[in-house]
């Protein structure tokens, strides 16, 4: 049977649902959806954030964080110092995706097979999230 084929009846292809679309063009970066849901749990300083996700560098830590805070998932908060110090915690926007966050995690658990080498940054976000 060839693509597109059922039965001896061109389907048509279904269009990309635009919501999704917007969607994966945030989360579908790399360290996006770890760095909600680290934020999920509590607002966290950048170096908290950091620790949670040890292979992401500082500088795309900054630039996820920059393009959470324009998407209105993020907001920023700068400590009084001294030490200056800035924090990171959701919006009401980025707290609501987090049902969603915990279904694909559960998605994961059963339809992806087991693969150690991500498993680093999965154990690191949950035993930050069990300190909170």
């Amino acid at each position: 049977m060839e693509l597109g084929q059922q039965a001896g009846a061109r389907v048509p292809c279904a269009g990309v649902d635009v919501g999704l679309t917007r969607v994966f063009e945030l989360f579908g970066k790399r360290w996006t959806g770890l760095i909600v849901a680290v934020l999920t749990q509590r607002p966290a300083y950048f170096a908290e954030i950091r620790r949670a996700i040890p292979k992401i560098s500082e500088r795309m830590l900054s630039d996820r964080l920059t393009e959470l805070a324009e998407a209105g998932l993020v907001v920023r908060e700068v400590d009084p110092g001294p030490p200056l110090r800035v924090s990171y915690g959701l919006t009401e926007a980025g707290k609501a995706i987090r049902p969603a966050l915990e279904e694909l995690g559960k998605w994961a658990e059963q339809y992806l097979p087991e693969d150690n080498s991500c498993t680093e940054g999965a154990e690191t976000v949950a035993r930050f999230q069990a300190q909170s």
